[in-house]
């Protein structure tokens, strides 16, 4: 199936190719700029790597696995102190950044949101709602999602949650645990303590 975005990226070839006029708006209420975080109209820090992205969700999860990338929905708030300190802090520090950015789609929704979203079984609705059935109750909160291939269903299945903020060292361990398949045969306070314990004896 062509998703909406592999859709609108043959339309902008066809524009520069000379054929019929196309638009290729992003979702997002502020444009992205290179460097640091930017303050959208919507109050929340967005970064200009996130995910652009049409929310049918997915869709998105299918075309991050189709570059080898781990998928995950970070949602935020209009006025949460953790949220800002989640970009000015964390996604500040470039080792943080790059592996985040490298190894990821991040795709970013606001809890009260209501722009139009389409779920993994493509029930509509918007971002408010989409939010209280994935029972997101802290801002911060990012998901992280994989397809559990056993059998051959391909179901969608959140291996990990990080709700609220973590620092720093806390953060990127998190999305190494889940890059990792830390949740294959353990948890992430194992995986945490494991990696404290190595850093401690200079081994990382």
């Amino acid at each position: 199936m062509i998703s909406r975005r592999r859709c609108n990226a043959s339309a902008t070839v066809a524009v520069a190719s000379g054929g019929l006029l196309a638009s290729a708006a992003p979702v997002r209420t502020a444009s992205h700029v290179v460097g640091g975080p930017r303050l959208t109209r919507d109050g929340i820090y967005t970064e200009p790597w996130f995910l652009d992205s049409f929310l049918e969700i997915k869709d998105d999860l299918d075309e991050a696995h189709d570059k080898g990338k781990n998928f995950a929905i970070i949602w935020e708030l209009d006025g949460c102190p953790y949220c800002r300190e989640t970009h000015l802090v964390n996604f500040a520090q470039p080792k943080i950044r790059d592996y985040v950015k490298d190894n990821f789609d991040m795709l970013q929704l606001d809890v009260r949101g209501a722009r139009e979203t389409t779920d993994f079984d493509g029930k509509v609705m918007n971002e408010r709602a989409l939010a209280k059935r994935h029972k997101v109750r802290f801002s911060p909160t990012v998901q992280f999602f994989a397809e559990d291939t056993k059998g051959g269903k391909g179901e969608i299945i959140e291996v990990a949650r990080m709700a609220g903020y973590f620092r720093p060292l806390h953060f990127l361990t998190m999305f190494e645990y889940v890059r990792n398949k830390g949740y294959v045969g353990g948890n992430y306070r194992s995986y945490l303590k494991a990696k404290l314990k190595a850093l401690k004896s200079g081994k990382s």
